[in-house]
């Protein structure tokens, strides 16, 4: 309610890209208030055993996470707990620091409670990342709830897949789990990535990495919604067949049905309501070859509803971003408490349960 009438109002008036800026600088200086943090938590957190389940070897205190690309460069890590988040994921991380797309590049579309970016992974780049990361284990406050790190290709990189090992083996210490965004938009050649051999190859360096290295950490693969059913069928068979620990479906969408917003025209991936249908049709084709992988269900969560139909499709996990713009600080304790609810109505104790059983 406050963030409805008092923050929203305020923010809204900035650019998204400023707002955001913003809304994080208040975050990262809440993040090193433990006790202040403390005292929001209880009144944010949902604790119960019904919520609770175990995936990649991490356990997860209930199933609402923060998606990547809020807290791109990890300033504000303890505080998602906080914040009632059963996970967060930091990112999207690249091995050299870039700047992005040129501004500007975040456009928020309220009409349709949406927003379309092309923020092109603007990063502080590995090293600083790990940096930061290794300053907030010190704390001991790092790992309170799993924490992923989403790693993605440097512009400029000519061998996407060193590329992607230098980030990892840079990173991956200070993760509990490492997501691989091979479907963003707006890094030219990106998607590519998302094809057979390219794909195989890459899930194969980053594994023999993680083995090498000693790491053994839980790799997932966050896919793209605009995929033709053949695409997606290939590339949830290699991640099933090649050790991937799990999916992430799904990343922002280069169409725009469902938007009706004159700022639609705007190149980008879209995120929000006008993803919703499109990303519950992916999530429910990948859950039906996935073979039992879990998968993290993203696009348009604003509610419990909405989070309900993702499971109820084949989601273990959910994310949420668009939805925590508009929604704000309370949604995932809002998310968490009226799950609880459609669970009593479904007569079930746990959410695995009524996973993939819509």
């Amino acid at each position: 309610m406050i963030h409805r009438r008092l923050l929203r109002p305020v923010l809204f008036r900035l650019d998204p890209e400023r707002a955001h800026t913003v809304a994080m600088g208040g975050l990262a200086a809440l993040a090193h208030l433990a006790p202040v943090g403390g005292l929001i938590e209880r009144r944010l957190r949902v604790d119960d055993p019904r919520l609770r389940q175990d995936l990649f070897g991490l356990a997860f205190g209930n199933p609402v996470g923060l998606a990547a690309g809020f807290d791109k460069q990890a300033h504000a890590v303890p505080v998602w707990a906080n914040l009632g988040f059963g996970f967060t994921e930091v990112g999207t991380v690249t091995a050299q620091p870039q700047p992005g797309n040129p501004k500007p590049r975040v456009f928020r579309l309220p009409e349709d409670r949406a927003v379309i970016n092309r923020l092109g992974f603007n990063s502080d780049g590995a090293q600083v990342v790990a940096n930061r990361l290794a300053a907030w284990e010190e704390t001991g406050r790092a790992h309170r709830i799993p924490l992923g790190v989403n790693i993605g290709k440097t512009k400029v990189a000519e061998d996407a897949g060193a590329d992607y090992v230098s980030t990892f083996t840079q990173l991956a210490r200070y993760a509990d789990y490492v997501a691989v965004n091979v479907s963003s938009p707006n890094t030219p050649g990106l998607r590519d990535l998302q094809e057979r051999d390219a794909l195989e190859r890459l899930i194969t360096r980053l594994a023999a990495a993680n083995r090498v290295g000693g790491l053994d950490k839980p790799i997932l693969v966050k896919i793209a919604p605009d995929l033709d059913p053949g695409a997606l069928e290939a590339i949830v068979g290699i991640a099933r067949d090649h050790g991937v620990n799990g999916l992430i479906v799904s990343n922002t969408t280069v169409g725009r049905s469902g938007a009706t917003s004159p700022l639609a025209g705007e190149a980008g991936g879209m995120s929000g309501v006008p993803l919703r249908e499109l990303a519950d049709d992916v999530l429910r084709r990948a859950h039906a070859v996935a073979g039992g992988l879990p998968i993290i269900g993203v696009g348009g969560i604003f509610s419990a509803e909405d989070a309900w139909r993702k499971i109820l499709v084949g989601a273990s996990l959910v994310q949420v971003y668009t939805g925590f713009v508009y929604e704000g600080l309370g949604l995932a304790r809002r998310i968490n408490e009226d799950l609880l609810l459609l669970m009593e109505q479904a007569g079930v104790t746990s959410l695995a349960q009524v996973i993939g059983q819509g």
